[in-house]
């Protein structure tokens, strides 16, 4: 599964991420183990905007669209 940046158009090194955090509407949020993530949903078909920390925390968080 491949992921990118809507802000530099990279691919994002999935390797590095332990934790998805998806902002739902209305402000609450899911957080999701990254190992099993595709089994849950299909992230690569999700409209929105990513913010990529993994590097930094290990954490992707994604704001669906109408919710950025």
């Amino acid at each position: 599964m491949k992921i990118y940046s809507r802000a530099s158009y990279q691919p994002i090194d999935l390797s590095k991420v332990e934790t998805f955090v998806y902002h739902l509407p209305d402000g609450p949020a899911l957080s999701l183990q990254a190992e099993n993530i595709d089994h849950i949903m299909d992230i690569t078909l999700e409209v929105g905007d990513i913010c990529d920390t993994s590097d930094i925390d290990g954490v992707i968080h994604f704001f669906p669209k109408g919710n950025a």
